[in-house]
């Protein structure tokens, strides 16, 4: 058994922990439809729904303005990313709101004449202030720096400061006892003033929610008070602390104690000494690192557009599915990613570490059916070649392009960049050889017959070419006699009759293996017989219809175990696996290879990228190697 009040009652609630708020919600309602003449602003149950409804959405805004990469990537205080670890321990950040929530509603029937407070004091003010400093700050101080005796932070604040990167949601990482205490120390200023008789409404909302503010600010690992301040009025150093003040106390940990005013620190003799000078080092904005490598992405949709760390973070670490919860976002979201067709440019989304390397996921503010527009086409062939441009300028080794960015139609797999700027030193990479190879990884071996959709794409040419010289029979599926007959012949001639051109899908009735890179729906899946697995390399994947059949996902590669600093998913994607086209990337970095990799698939050189992908620790997601068997 753990110590007393160390875990929350709730804890294996899961989401039903929310059901804690069903009383409440029940006496608005009541109120609301039995009681008459009831005055819900008067209703105490609902200001308590607004109020931490409102703290909660604070915290989250706060957890969107730090994970604005684009916007905080120079003012960032500690450097490595949140990885999944650390978002799974704070999944239940808010256990502290709830646990309040229900000790506000005692304190409520305790003392009734909180029932009828005003709506502003200024009095209540200027008193609450004076509680706070004088009791609040000082109390926190010292219990803070017994919490960091052997016993108290062995069995109840070592949870707190086990989160490597400070976050808002850091805030709540915490156990019982300490909500306790926190709550406590909330109370003081707000029960006090109005047992003094100066309470009011507006003390009420504004105290808590500038107390849950100051302390986002301080876990948000991103420096936003200007030092400049600091420098005009040197006393506020002592009366406001700052992230970088209040990080060092989760790096050093022996320093840095008090709550929000550095005043008791000083008063303690427990101020770091590096708090003044990197307080001013990052509030100007230091150079951020230039990436090793970089993973040029685009938006897919309105819906998967929120599935990023600045939205909404735990969503971001679980595989993208569509969700109700995500409905009311989409107004908001349809704005922000008008506004960013229009304005924005390509922007920094995410980032991890790979063995010292810092790799980077930029994307391209498009839609996915924008790629199928002919008007869209100039305007996101600029937005890809800037990308290229400002990598190449700022020393970037080798940039990935995703999905629709390297499509052929648009820029021929990246080749109108290369061709257009020949002295590049970035390496332009589609990553096609790989994605090629994980496809071919998943073909039985024992296979006798493919059914190839989508036969004369770059893909579909290098899949083709591979097996018919492993003496597969590949059914191409293509209307074009004279795209067919040109990969033909670049088949050695005694190969070349394993390639066979059909138009219909009728013709595939027999073939249980199936390589789709062209979308196909329902009707034209009837033809594939019971039994049938779907290998896909089409964006995005093919709507599963069959229930006799299997489909498999997008080809994929699980990243090696030393990877850091990993905290969201790429799209569909399990946690810690990424698209074959982003683990191209990362193995044409490792290797550290100078050429490009644009335009036609040199089908000669699949076995090489994916025995270099296995060296370096990337494994397939969904099946064992064969290719390297072969």
């Amino acid at each position: 058994m753990g110590a007393p009040l160390s875990t929350w009652p709730w804890e294996n609630f899961g989401i039903f922990k929310y059901m804690l708020y069903a009383p409440f919600v029940a006496k608005v309602l009541y109120e609301r439809f039995y009681v008459e003449d009831s005055n819900l602003s008067f209703n105490w149950c609902l200001h308590l729904l607004i109020l931490f409804g409102l703290r909660g959405l604070l915290h989250l805004l706060w957890n969107c303005y730090s994970n604005m990469l684009f916007l905080t990537r120079n003012r960032r205080i500690l450097q490595p990313g949140v990885d999944f670890k650390q978002i799974d321990k704070e999944w239940d950040w808010d256990n502290f709101l709830i646990l309040q929530a229900l000790i506000a509603s005692m304190v409520y029937y305790m003392f009734p004449f909180l029932q009828n407070l005003p709506l502003w004091n200024f009095k209540g003010l200027i008193c609450a202030l004076i509680l706070h400093v004088g009791i609040s700050e000082p109390l926190y101080y010292w219990g803070h720096r017994k919490f960091h005796g052997d016993y108290l932070f062995t069995h109840y604040h070592s949870l707190h400061h086990s989160s490597p990167v400070p976050q808002s949601l850091t805030v709540g990482n915490s156990t019982v006892l300490e909500a306790l205490i926190m709550t406590a120390l909330i109370g003081i200023p707000v029960l006090g003033v109005s047992v003094m008789g100066y309470g009011s409404a507006t003390l009420i909302y504004g105290y808590i929610l500038g107390f849950d503010f100051l302390r986002c600010l301080g876990h948000c690992n991103v420096e936003i008070v200007p030092h400049r301040l600091f420098e005009i009025f040197p006393f506020m150093r002592y009366l406001i602390y700052t992230a970088t003040y209040h990080t060092l106390h989760h790096t050093d940990k022996d320093t840095n104690f008090c709550l929000f005013m550095p005043l008791f620190d000083a008063l303690g003799n427990t101020v770091n000494s590096k708090s003044w000078q990197l307080h001013k080092t990052l509030s100007l904005g230091r150079p951020s690192r230039v990436p090793d490598f970089v993973f040029l992405a685009h938006i897919v949709d309105i819906t998967s557009c929120m599935h990023v760390q600045f939205c909404l973070r735990s969503f971001s670490s679980l595989p993208f599915r569509t969700r109700f919860f995500l409905i009311p976002f989409w107004p908001i979201a349809l704005i922000s990613l008008l506004a960013m067709w229009i304005w924005s440019k390509t922007f920094l989304v995410s980032f991890y570490y790979l063995r010292g390397r810092l790799h980077q996921t930029w994307a391209v503010p498009r839609f996915g059916f924008q790629y199928f527009l002919p008007i869209a086409a100039d305007g996101i062939n600029k937005n890809i070649e800037q990308a290229i441009l400002r990598a190449d300028k700022i020393g970037v080794k080798v940039i990935s392009l995703a999905a629709l960015n390297k499509n052929e139609a648009l820029n021929g797999g990246g080749k109108l960049f290369v061709d257009k700027h020949p002295n590049l030193r970035v390496r332009v990479v589609h990553g096609n050889t790989l994605t090629a190879a994980v496809i071919l990884d998943e073909i039985p071996k024992d296979a006798k017959e493919v059914f190839l959709s989508g036969a004369t794409s770059k893909l579909g040419r290098a899949i083709a070419l591979y097996l018919c010289q492993k003496k597969v029979r590949v059914l191409m599926l293509t209307l074009s006699t004279d795209r067919f007959q040109r990969i033909q012949k670049e088949a050695p001639p005694e190969y070349q009759s394993y390639l066979v051109q059909v138009t219909k899908y009728q013709a595939a009735k027999n073939c249980k293996t199936w390589i789709v890179g062209k979308w196909i729906t329902p009707r034209e899946q009837r033809w594939a017989p019971s039994g049938t697995h779907f290998h896909q390399f089409v964006v995005p994947p093919i709507f599963p219809f069959r229930r006799d059949c299997t489909y498999g996902d997008l080809a994929a590669m699980r990243l090696p175990q030393d990877v850091e600093g990993l905290g969201c998913c790429e799209y569909t994607m399990e946690r810690g696996v990424v698209h074959a086209c982003h683990a191209g990337g990362v193995v044409h970095s490792l290797e550290g290879w100078t050429h490009h990799e644009v335009g036609a698939i040199d089908v000669n050189k699949i076995n090489v990228v994916w025995k270099a992908a296995l060296k370096h620790g990337l494994r397939p997601v969904s099946s064992a190697s064969t290719i390297n068997k072969n």
